[in-house]
């Protein structure tokens, strides 16, 4: 069975930054592509971050470009989100999610496990 567990989130301030964990179990993390999304309320789930399990290759939307970073540790199965030089905007709750599917999905739906999110606040 899938599984996938965030921690990480909590309250910081603009300009500050952020690391999120995300540890999975059921499945190697080695065949499978890992995205971060995040979602707040009455809006659809907005892409952040993907990440091949394989060769650790990302890809980001402009909007993070620069600020986020996504990276793995096969060996203790965790992919984590750094964030920095974040904004109000950014608030949201973030989950992680996997395909088995080679490439990055950008539809929250189409991805075959999540978590059950962690919430990120930024505000001052």
């Amino acid at each position: 069975q899938m599984q996938l567990v965030e921690s990480g989130g909590g309250l910081v301030q603009p300009g500050g930054s952020l690391t999120l964990s995300c540890v999975v179990s059921g499945f190697t993390l080695d065949y499978y592509f890992i995205s971060w999304f995040r979602q707040v309320p009455g809006k659809v789930h907005e892409w952040v971050s993907c990440l091949s399990g394989s060769d650790g290759s990302t890809q980001y939307p402009d909007h993070v470009k620069g600020r986020f970073t996504t990276s793995r540790h096969n060996a203790l199965m965790t992919v984590y989100l750094e964030m920095n030089s974040l904004k109000p905007e950014d608030t949201g709750r973030y989950y992680c999610a996997a395909t088995v599917q080679a490439l990055c999905l950008t539809d929250f739906d189409e991805y075959d496990s999540w978590g059950q999110g962690t919430q990120v606040t930024v505000s001052s």
